[in-house]
């Protein structure tokens, strides 16, 4: 099946139930958002950028595809790559981001799944960590989806925080939700 995306595109959406429910759990643990704010307290400018097909950047190895096969009215289908509704999707993806930016982790970018923040003092640094940043996305034929990405901003909503160097706050959109919900 299909569902419509926030911008209009498809996404294939397949039920894995019955092939997560016997999968062995990669407990490979997300970082906690708290941690992750905690490291911007002293940044004053950031860089946002969004992975496009995050999933869809990992091939599934030789061998394991029929695992993660569906049929359709059209045929019998293997994928790939790393689909959405895999138990294991998102520990597989964040250990892949961990390894790209391992040098970089919470000294000047931090990562959650494919959501990546750079943040710096000033600047000149900033120009300098986003290069970096860039440069590792490139090296592992990582792309961006630039109409998610901003750039050089002395404030940012990353995760459903508004993150600025006056201090941290949540989304006045999502507290609205909140106060009006039944």
């Amino acid at each position: 099946m299909f569902v419509k995306r926030a911008d209009g595109r498809l996404r294939l959406v397949v039920d894995y139930c019955c092939l997560n429910a016997i999968t062995i759990k990669d407990r490979y643990a997300l970082p906690r958002q708290d941690e992750l704010i905690e490291k911007l307290r002293h940044a004053k400018i950031f860089t946002k950028l969004d992975l496009h097909n995050g999933y869809n950047n990992i091939c599934i190895k030789e061998g394991n595809k029929w695992k993660a096969a569906f049929r359709t009215k059209y045929g019998h289908f293997e994928p790939t790559v790393m689909q959405f509704g895999l138990s294991n999707a998102p520990a597989v993806f964040h250990h892949l981001m961990n390894n790209i930016f391992c040098d970089l982790l919470d000294i000047t970018v931090i990562v959650y799944l494919d959501n990546i923040l750079i943040f710096s003092n000033s600047r000149e640094e900033h120009v300098q960590h986003v290069t970096e940043v860039l440069s590792c996305l490139q090296k592992h034929n990582l792309f961006c989806n630039p109409s998610k990405c901003v750039s050089f901003v002395t404030g940012v909503t990353y995760i459903g925080l508004v993150v600025t160097p006056e201090g941290i706050s949540m989304e006045q959109e999502k507290v609205k939700a909140i106060q009006e919900w039944p």
